[in-house]
This record gives structure tokens, sequence and C-alpha cells, in this order.
């Protein structure tokens, strides 16, 4: 005879424990995000572009939430805004050289505003949420594997958040850089490595004529980039005494929280694609010629 639940269950069984609620939460802010990103990606560059935009004017005002205690609709957040803007949208309709002109020229109107954080802390923000910004969608502009690239990205970026976090909780073990970030591991960041290079074999099953070794190189290179990327927000943070960029994501704290990842793979994928084939940077970043 099957006997009911004990009152000796362990904690982490009930489903009313706050860290199963935390990870159901979780899990429906990360799918809802992730559905409309990819809707958004599927759609096409200008529908994607518009996301982007979106969800860097957000980051915008996340950034200064971070540096400006509280941040606010304060004239660096409004320039801020308006120099990632323009830079986005010239890289939606225009060559890539203007958007980072653009780009370049509001940096230097924020240095002239020397606001109450820095113009070093005020440009860096404008960097910071406007070329990945850029990056993403001159991948995604770049025919016929735009579409492709950035999903690369992404799967590489997502599968290794969700290793790191598994790996971290489930494995455990020495820290990986305690004095940033107290809860990553080690066998967090090799769990993220190991997600990532599976991720590089399985497109290049997808893609058929890729070369494997240059393909799985790739996708562990982008993990661990994405791992730094998340130790610098972390630093970041930490830096100016901030548990999370916002509220604004259930269970996640803001898009810069979420976004740190990506934000780095997204750049060093460019790069990459550039440095191969400046006329085909996608294709470049997914087939290494």
């Amino acid at each position: 005879m099957r006997e009911g639940r004990s009152d000796l269950a362990r904690p982490e069984e009930d489903p009313t424990n706050p860290q199963i609620k935390e990870l159901q939460l979780r899990t429906v802010s990360a799918v809802a995000l992730g559905g409309c990103a990819l809707a958004a990606l599927f759609a096409g560059p200008i529908p994607f572009g518009f996301l982007v935009l979106l969800v860097a004017l957000v980051m915008c005002w996340e950034w200064g939430h971070i540096v400006r205690s509280g941040g606010g609709m304060d004239l660096t957040f409004i320039v801020h805004a308006l120099t990632v803007s323009a830079a986005i949208l010239a890289a939606m309709f225009g060559p890539a050289e203007l958007a980072l002109g653009l780009l370049a020229a509001g940096g230097v109107t924020l240095v002239v505003l020397n606001s109450d954080d820095g113009p070093g802390v005020s440009v860096l923000g404008a960097l910071y949420v406007g070329v990945p910004a850029i990056a993403l969608i001159c991948l995604r502009s770049s025919q016929p594997f735009g579409l492709t690239a950035v999903m690369f990205i992404f799967a590489v970026v997502w599968a290794g958040d969700i290793a790191a976090f598994l790996g971290g909780r489930q494995i455990g073990g020495i820290k990986l850089y305690p004095s940033i970030s107290p809860n990553k591991t080690w066998a967090g960041l090799i769990s993220a490595v190991a997600a990532s290079i599976i991720v590089g074999a399985v497109f290049w099953s997808y893609l058929g004529d890729a070369p494997l070794l240059y393909l799985l190189l790739c996708a562990a290179g982008l993990g661990v980039v994405a791992q730094l990327g998340d130790l610098a927000e972390s630093a970041l943070k930490r830096l100016f005494r901030v548990k999370d960029s916002s509220d604004l994501i259930p269970g996640h704290g803001g898009f810069m929280d979420r976004m740190d990842g990506i934000v780095t793979a997204a750049c060093v994928g460019l790069a990459v694609g550039l440095l191969i084939n400046s006329e085909a940077p996608a294709r470049a970043l997914l087939y290494g010629s």
C-alpha cells in the first residue's frame, strides 16, 4: 500500500519551497522571453532590429539604475538612449560604419556632459548597450546565413547559462571568482562549455558541410566568452553595490542580467566573422571561411 507524503520529506522536494517556486518562475520567464526573441528573429531583420532596439532602451535605463543610484529619466539617460537608438536604426537601414559613427558621436556628447557618474562610465554604458546591438543586427542582416548565425549565438549562450546553473547547483565545488560572483563555480563553467560544444555539434549536423572541428571550437570559445560577459556584469553590479540591474523580469532580475552573455558573444561572433570574411560575416562565423 502506498503511503501518503511523509512529513519528513526533504525541503527541496516540497513544491511550496521558495527555491522550487523561484525555479518555476525563472523557467516561465525564460520561455516567454525566448519565445519573443525567436519570433522576432524568424520574422526577419527589421522586426528583429526593432526588438533589439526595445531591449536596448530598457538596458540604457538599467545602466543608469546601476551606476547612478536608481537612475531615472535624467539628461544622461536621454542622451544615452538617443545615441543607442540612432546607432541601432542606422545599423538597420544603413551601413554599419554610420551606426558606429553615431555611437562615437554620442559618446563624445556624454563626455562633454560630464554627468555625476563620470564621463567614462557614461561612455562605457553607450558602448556596452550599443555595440552588441549593432553586432546582432549586422549578423541577422548578413544573408543568407544571418538567421542561422544569430540562432547559433543564442543557442550557445542559452545552453551555457542553463548548464552553468545546473552544474553549479548540482555539482558545486571550487568557486570560479568568489570576490565577484560567489555563486559561480568551475563546475558551472565546465558544464557551460560542454553544453556549448554540444550545440556546436547540433549545428554541424544541421549545416551538413561546415567543418566539424572549427564549429566545435567556435562554440566552445563563444561559450567561454559568454560566461566572461556574465562575470563582467557581476563585477559592475558589485562595484556599484547593486544586486540586480532591475526587477523587470520575474525570477531573473533585469534585461542586463539576462543579456550579459549575449552582449559579449555577439560582439566576438561578429568580430570573428568579419576577420574571416568581411563580405559575409554570418557565413564566415559558421563555416570559418
